[in-house]
């Protein structure tokens, strides 16, 4: 019999929480506003980073206004707030200063950011949803990963991650997101990003002759250990002509 993909869900929490050093965040199921902007722990982020309060309620209250501007589609949303996160969020505080830029993330040190991981995330919408794990940096969501059961194709978690963008389902939770994935312990790991087609989604190839037990654990590992995931998501997304592109 296969397992259901609790036990892998669990198991994977241990691998980024124990072996990758996430902060494993709980589950919440039942948590009330879960969000794709987790104002405590960006908050609580860019104080040590520096910032003043004024300088970081300007820049969550510009990037909410980004992520929640419902005069443009997803993709234009995505983009808008990939800009904010790959660029930096350009506030004005006092009328007598210079803009300044404040830094969402910070590129140059993967240690001074903070990588999370949450499970049974529900997600408040016209249709409710609960995507397994949601991966967040200095609290804002940029992972979904769906799992399903190993006598299941992975097929079905592929078609509920693309259905989850839809306005019907939870479309506002995503303009944050940058990989969107499927796994199971049979079939491995497939990841796409906002708007990718179902046979798009594609398995990261590296290391192939290894056998470093599931591939959903190994390719999970590669792709989201810190430093390698901050590269991918500064220097290899692409947004061409109304189609977003990871490697």
């Amino acid at each position: 019999l296969s397992e259901p993909e609790i036990v892998t869900q669990k198991r994977l929490i241990d691998l980024l929480s124990q072996t990758m050093d996430y902060d494993y965040l709980g589950e919440w199921k039942d948590r009330e506003n879960n969000s794709n902007i987790e104002e405590a722990y960006l908050k609580q982020n860019l104080t040590q980073r520096g910032y003043n309060d004024a300088q970081i309620s300007r820049a969550i209250e510009l990037l909410k206004r980004e992520t929640a501007n419902s005069q443009k589609n997803l993709y234009q949303r995505n983009q808008d707030v990939y800009g904010l996160l790959r660029y930096g969020v350009p506030v004005k505080t006092d009328p007598s200063q210079p803009t300044e830029t404040v830094h969402l993330v910070d590129w140059n040190d993967p240690s001074a950011n903070h990588f999370a991981v949450a499970e049974e995330v529900t997600l408040k919408g016209n249709l409710e949803r609960r995507p397994d794990l949601v991966f967040y940096i200095n609290g804002i969501a940029i992972g979904v990963l769906e799992l399903k059961r190993s006598k299941v194709a992975i097929t079905e978690g592929i078609r509920q991650s693309i259905s989850n963008q839809q306005p019907r389902f939870n479309e506002w939770f995503y303009p944050t997101v940058q990989f969107v994935m499927a796994g199971s312990d049979a079939e491995g790991l497939r990841y796409g990003t906002i708007g990718t087609p179902e046979p798009f989604f594609l398995s990261w190839k590296e290391d192939e002759d290894a056998d470093d037990g599931y591939l959903i654990d190994k390719y999970l590992g590669k792709i989201f250990e810190k430093e390698r995931l901050l590269e991918l998501i500064k220097d290899f997304v692409l947004f061409d002509g109304g189609i977003k592109k990871l490697p």
